[in-house]
C-alpha cells in the first residue's frame, strides 16, 4: 500500500491556530543530546535488533525476548514490572526534576511467516501454528521496535537527574493477535492496570513501514488506521461421494458462492465515498481427499472500517450473506460475525499530532514529514489512544533505490528492514519524549 507524500488540508487547518506559529517560528532542530545518544547507541540497537531478528516469538509467546529486555532494564538502574499480560515489561523513569507523565510504547512480537531473505542474521525458527508447521519472522518489524525502545531507556536513564517528569516504557506482547480463544495485547495490559498507578499525560509509538521510503516519517491527526474485526464461517452440508454430488449437499459450492456474494456488502451495500471498508477472505478449509465432498468448510476472514455504524451493518450483512446463501443451496452456516472483539480505530490526538510535528520534523526535515492516508491496517495501540491523548507514526523502512509501492511489505516473508530506521525511530521517539516533557513542564 503505497501513502501520499503530502500534508492534507486536516492537518493545514490544525497547523493554522497557535500550534502552527510554534511550528513555523521554532525552526525545528534536533536537540543536541538527541544526536549524542543516537551516534553512541547507533551499534547497540542494530545488534539488539539483529537479535530478537534472529528469535523470534509469536504473540503470547515472548519469553526470550522479554527476558532480554527485562535484564536490559535492570542492567540500567530500573525496576521493570515483568507478566504483564503475559510477557509484558513495563519500567518507569523518574526524572531529577518535576514534570508529566509520558508513556512510550513497543510491541515485541513476530509472525508464522517462513522467512525468505538473505540475510545472515535471518530466523530459522519454527513452530506449529494452527496445526501448521510453519517459520517464525519479524516480518512486521517488531523487533526494530523493541530494540528502538532498549536505546531510548539508554539515553533517558543517562540524562535522568535533567529529566522533567516521568517516563514509562512499554513493552507489549501479542501485538498481532492472541492465539485462539487467549487474551493478550495492549487491551489486556490495560486490564491488569497499566494505568492503574501511572496515567500518563501522553503516549507515543512507532511502527517502522515498507510503505514509506527510508529517512521519511508519516503521521496524521485524526483517525490513521482502521478497526479490525475477525470472522469465523462454517458452512454445513452432507458429505458424500465426489462422483455423486445429488446425494450429498455440496458445502465447497455453498462456500464458493458465499464468498463471491460477500464482495458486494463492500462494493455495493457500504458508502464507501464516506470511509473505506474492506471484507476478507484469509482462509478456506474443507475436504481431505480429491474424490469427496465433506460436511463442512470453515472461512476466515477480517473486516476493516473507520466508522462504527458502518461497522455494525457490515457485520449485519456478512451475516445475512452466509446463512441465505448457505440456504439456497441446502446448506446452513454458523456466522461468528465478529467471533471475538476486534481492535479500534487508532486515533492520533489532533492537538498533540500538531503539537509534536516539528518534533518529527527537527529529525528528518520539514519535507521529510508527511500525511499519508488513511491506512486499512490496525495497531492495538488504539486501546491505548482511547485512555490518553497519544500520537502514533511511521517511520520509513525501505532503502532509497526501492519503490515502496513494490517493495515487499510488512508481514511479507522477504520484508527487509533498511537500518537507518532504527536510527531514525531513536531519535525521533526521544526528540518526541523531550520536547513533549520540556513544553509541558514549562505551561
Amino acid at each position: 500500500m503505497r501513502l501520499a507524500h503530502h500534508i492534507s488540508p486536516l492537518l493545514l487547518a490544525l497547523l493554522a491556530g497557535p500550534l502552527s506559529a510554534v511550528a513555523q517560528d521554532a525552526a525545528p532542530a534536533q536537540r543536541p543530546e538527541v544526536a549524542a545518544a543516537a551516534q553512541k547507541l547507533q551499534q547497540p540497537v542494530v545488534e539488539w535488533r539483529r537479535d530478537f531478528h534472529a528469535h523470534p516469538e509469536l504473540s503470547n509467546r515472548e519469553e526470550r525476548t522479554s527476558a532480554k529486555v527485562a535484564e536490559h532494564l535492570r542492567a540500567l538502574g530500573l525496576a521493570p514490572r515483568t507478566g504483564i499480560a503475559h510477557h509484558g515489561v513495563v519500567a518507569i523513569i523518574k526524572g531529577g526534576k518535576p514534570g508529566p507523565k509520558v508513556a512510550l510504547r513497543a510491541d515485541m512480537d513476530a509472525l508464522p511467516v517462513t522467512e525468505q531473505t538473505s540475510l545472515p542474521f535471518a530466523s530459522k525458527a519454527t513452530t506449529t501454528f494452527n496445526g501448521q508447521q510453519t517459520g517464525v519472522m519479524h516480518a512486521c518489524g517488531h523487533d526494530a521496535h523493541t530494540a528502538i525502545l532498549l536505546g531510548v531507556a539508554d539515553a533517558l536513564v543517562a540524562m535522568q537527574g535533567e529529566l522533567p517528569g516521568e517516563v514509562m516504557l512499554v513493552f507489549q506482547p501479542s501485538e498481532e493477535g492472541a492465539p485462539g480463544k487467549e487474551e493478550g495485547g495492549a487491551s489486556l495490559m490495560l486490564k491488569e492496570g497499566l494505568f492503574k498507578d501511572f496515567k500518563p499525560d501522553a503516549m507515543f509509538g512507532l511502527h517502522v513501514f515498507s510503505s514509506v521510503q527510508a529517512g521519511r516519517i508519516a503521521v496524521r491527526g485524526g483517525p490513521l488506521m482502521a478497526a479490525s474485526d475477525r470472522f469465523n464461517i462454517t458452512v454445513t452440508g452432507r458429505q458424500t461421494h465426489g462422483s455423486a454430488p445429488w446425494n450429498g449437499i455440496d458445502p465447497i459450492v455453498a462456500s464458493a458462492d458465499l464468498v463471491s456474494t460477500a464482495q458486494s456488502i463492500v462494493s455495493r451495500r457500504t458508502n464507501i465515498s464516506k470511509l473505506p471498508a474492506v471484507v476478507t477472505f484469509g482462509a478456506i478449509h474443507g475436504g481431505i481427499r480429491y474424490n469427496i465432498i465433506p460436511d463442512s468448510v470453515e472461512m476466515v476472514g477480517t473486516i476493516r472500517t473507520f466508522d462504527e455504524d458502518m461497522r455494525q451493518d457490515i457485520f449485519a450483512d456478512l451475516k445475512n450473506v452466509a446463512q441465505h446463501v448457505a440456504a439456497a443451496h441446502g446448506a446452513t452456516a454458523e456466522a461468528n460475525v465478529p467471533d471475538q472483539v476486534g481492535n479500534p480505530v487508532t486515533s492520533n490526538d489532533p492537538a498533540l499530532t500538531a503539537r509534536m510535528l516539528p518534533s518529527l520534523q527537527a529529525v528528518v526535515g520539514a519535507d521529510n514529514v508527511y500525511e499519508p492516508p488513511l491506512q486499512m491496517g490496525a495497531e492495538d495501540f488504539a486501546y491505548y489512544a482511547k485512555e490518553v491523548p497519544s500520537m502514533f507514526f511511521f517511520v520509513g523502512s525501505t532503502s532509497k533505490g526501492i519503490d515502496p509501492a513494490t517493495a515487499p511489505s510488512n508481514h511479507s516473508p522477504k520484508f527487509v528492514l533498511d537500518e537507518s530506521s532504527l536510527d531514525i525511530g531513536l531519535r525521533a521517539m526521544l526528540q518526541v519524549t523531550l520536547d513533549y516533557l520540556d513544553s509541558a513542564a514549562q505551561t
